[in-house]
């Protein structure tokens, strides 16, 4: 069926409006991509910037190095030790911001209407302040002569200062303190428009509280906020640059300052381009997964 002049109209304006938004689209995030897409397979330069001819060593490089003597290939266990702690690490950090995300989102949806309002707004103040120096107060805390172990010698819980600053579960604190919030609002909005008389119900008709939670809560209801929550927290941890380099010190690198390392010191600017591609992957085929458990929850919650 033709469509009316009135409709085109409609539609060629709506194109033209979205324009300017869409051009600057382009050439703000698009354009940097291809540049460093193409950088990726270029060969690098001798003190940093690339060489116009046509290489695969930059994505090579990502899971292999060359002997400088014979320019043999073997496996870059560095290399994989790094994306392999990135992964792990924003894993554990959003498992854990939704573990303690979800009974602060619950508590805060849970209280009088009057009341939401000032509770989140103390969710979001630590965003009031500058990342780094949440950074360095985590930091300031977790030291050798830091807050908490000053706390555990008198306390006599232990007898030396422990080793917690520049170590993996230093970063992990840290990052799970920073995007906590990330996870918390959208859990709230989720849970804000739960019906709490469908609990009554359940429990009237003798369901147990791990099915409630289950079947009545979080399948249908939160699952949304989770899945949300979970790409807020995951893909800016997975790309983490500011908070692994002042907690994890320079030995706990995640892939975000092994990608700054090569544009720098390292000289390497087809590796550093691959990496950023490949962390694009990652960060995509997370997406991926996330949308499709929401997709799959959703369908099987109304197919029952």
């Amino acid at each position: 069926m033709p469509q009316d002049p009135a409709h085109r109209r409609s539609a060629r304006n709506g194109w033209l409006l979205s324009a300017p938004a869409l051009v600057l689209l382009f050439f703000a995030a698009s354009g940097p991509l291809l540049i460093v897409l193409t950088y990726s397979f270029l060969q690098k330069g001798a003190y940093g910037n690339v060489i116009w001819e046509f290489s695969l060593d930059g994505w090579i490089g990502i899971l292999f190095t060359r002997d400088i003597f014979d320019g043999s290939l073997r496996l870059a266990d560095a290399h994989l030790t790094i994306v392999w702690r990135s992964v792990k690490l924003s894993l554990l950090t959003t498992l854990i911001a939704l573990v303690l995300g979800f009974p602060t989102a619950w508590f805060i949806a849970t209280r009088p209407a009057t009341q939401r309002a000032a509770w989140l707004f103390l969710i979001t103040i630590p965003f009031w302040t500058n990342l780094l120096i949440r950074t360095f107060a985590i930091g300031e805390i977790l030291r050798n002569e830091g807050l908490l172990n000053t706390l555990l010698l008198r306390l006599g819980v232990i007898g030396a200062p422990l080793q917690m600053l520049y170590t993996d579960g230093a970063v992990l604190v840290g990052m799970a303190y920073v995007y906590l919030p990330l996870m918390v609002l959208p859990l709230f909005a989720a849970i804000e428009r739960f019906d709490m008389r469908l609990l009554e119900a359940a429990y009237d008709l003798y369901a147990s509280r791990p099915k409630v939670l289950r079947h009545v809560i979080i399948l249908p209801i939160v699952r949304p906020g989770l899945v949300a929550g979970s790409i807020l927290v995951f893909v800016p941890s997975l790309g983490a640059y500011v908070t692994p380099r002042i907690l994890g010190g320079g030995k706990n690198m995640m892939i975000g300052n092994f990608i700054e390392l090569q544009f720098g010191q390292g000289r390497n600017w087809p590796l550093g381009a691959a990496l950023s591609m490949t962390l694009l992957l990652i960060v995509g085929l997370a997406l991926v997964i996330f949308v499709r458990a929401a997709n799959r929850g959703s369908g099987g919650h109304h197919h029952g």
